[in-house]
C-alpha cells in the first residue's frame, strides 16, 4: 500500500470521531439560560377614602338640640307665679271714656294660682319648637307674629311632647288680672303704668316690633303686657255677663277668638289693660302673637 493511500484511511477513520466529537460538544454545550420575564407586579388598590361624617348636618342637628334645650330652660325660668284672687274685670273706673261697650257689664271674676311667662314668646323659642319663622319682622328676641290661633295650638302641643308640661294660651280672665298686676295691682290704665310710653311699644312711638323686655314690666314683673304685638287668649269672644264667676273659660264655641293687649301699630286705646279685641282662629297679622301660661309648674 502506497503511502497516498495510507493517508487516505487514515482520514477516513478518522473523521467520523470528528464528527462525533463535534456532536457530542454541540449536544453537551449548556444552554442559555432563559429568564421568565417577571410577570408584572398588580397595582396596590388604592385604600378607599373613609366614609366622611356630614359634619355639617351632624353640627346642625347637635346646634338644634343644644338651641332647644337653652330655650325651653329659658321658658320654664321666665314663668312668673300669679297667686289666685278676686278682682272686678271689665272696663272698671280708671278706664273712664274709653272703656267700650264690650267691656261691659263689669263683673267679679276669681281665680286659681297660676303661672304666666314674663315675656311674649320670641322668635328664637317659636323656631327652636316648630323649625320656622313666620314673622314678617325677623328677630331672635322679638316677638313672634304672623302665627293664628290655630297655629298656636299645635306649637303648644309640640313644646309640651318636649317638655312634658301643659302650657295653654291663658284665659281672657287670666290675660287681664295679670295684666292689672295681679294682687298687686294699682289699678292703672295700662299694664304697669297711667303713661303708656313707659310700658308699651304703640302706634305713636313705634312703626315695627321690638325686643321683648325692653320696656317697664307691670307690677308682676311681666313685660309687654300692653303694646309690641296683640296676644291670643284661649276664649271664644263671647259677651260679658253681671254674674260672679269662678275661673272662666268663655263660650264652649265660636266664630273669633279673643286677643288681648294692643301693638304697635294702634292708638293708646287699644293697649288698655281691659280691651278686647277677636279675630278668626286661622288669623294671620304682622302685629298678633302669643304669651304662654301653665297651671302647675
Amino acid at each position: 500500500m502506497t503511502s497516498k493511500h495510507i493517508i487516505l484511511t487514515l482520514l477516513l477513520t478518522l473523521c467520523p470521531i470528528g464528527m462525533a466529537a463535534q456532536s457530542t460538544i454541540t449536544r453537551n454545550k449548556p444552554k442559555p439560560a432563559v429568564t421568565k420575564p417577571k410577570p408584572a407586579a398588580k397595582p396596590k388598590a388604592k385604600p378607599k377614602p373613609a366614609t366622611r361624617r356630614n359634619s355639617t348636618h351632624h353640627s346642625s342637628n347637635t346646634s338644634s338640640t343644644v338651641s332647644l334645650s337653652a330655650e325651653l330652660n329659658k321658658l320654664i325660668n321666665n314663668m312668673v307665679y300669679v297667686s289666685g284672687g278676686t278682682f272686678t274685670m271689665g272696663g272698671t273706673s280708671e278706664q273712664g271714656s274709653d272703656a267700650e261697650s264690650i267691656e261691659k257689664p263689669t263683673h267679679s271674676v276669681t281665680l286659681s294660682s297660676y303661672y304666666i311667662c314674663k315675656y311674649e314668646v320670641t322668635q328664637a323659642l317659636w323656631r327652636a319648637v316648630m323649625g320656622s319663622n313666620p314673622s314678617y319682622s325677623k328677630g331672635d328676641n322679638l316677638p313672634v307674629e304672623r302665627v293664628s290661633w290655630d297655629d298656636c295650638q299645635t306649637f303648644i302641643k309640640r313644646l309640651n311632647s318636649y317638655t312634658e308640661r301643659d302650657f295653654r294660651l291663658p284665659t281672657e280672665a287670666e290675660w287681664e288680672f295679670a295684666a292689672r298686676g295681679g294682687n298687686y295691682s294699682r289699678h292703672y290704665k295700662y299694664s304697669g303704668s297711667n303713661n303708656l310710653d313707659d310700658v308699651a311699644w304703640h302706634g305713636d312711638n313705634s312703626d315695627r316690633t321690638h325686643p321683648v323686655g325692653t320696656k317697664r314690666p307691670n307690677e308682676l314683673g311681666l313685660y309687654d303686657m300692653s303694646g309690641n304685638v296683640f296676644e291670643w287668649c284661649s276664649d271664644w269672644y263671647g259677651t260679658y255677663s253681671s254674674y260672679s264667676q269662678t275661673n272662666p273659660t268663655g263660650p264652649d264655641s265660636g266664630s273669633y277668638c279673643i286677643n288681648r293687649g294692643g301693638a304697635f301699630a294702634y292708638g293708646a286705646s287699644r293697649h288698655r289693660s281691659t280691651d278686647r279685641n277677636y279675630s278668626t282662629p286661622d288669623t294671620h297679622y304682622y302685629f298678633l302673637g302669643l304669651r304662654l301660661v301653665l297651671s302647675l309648674l
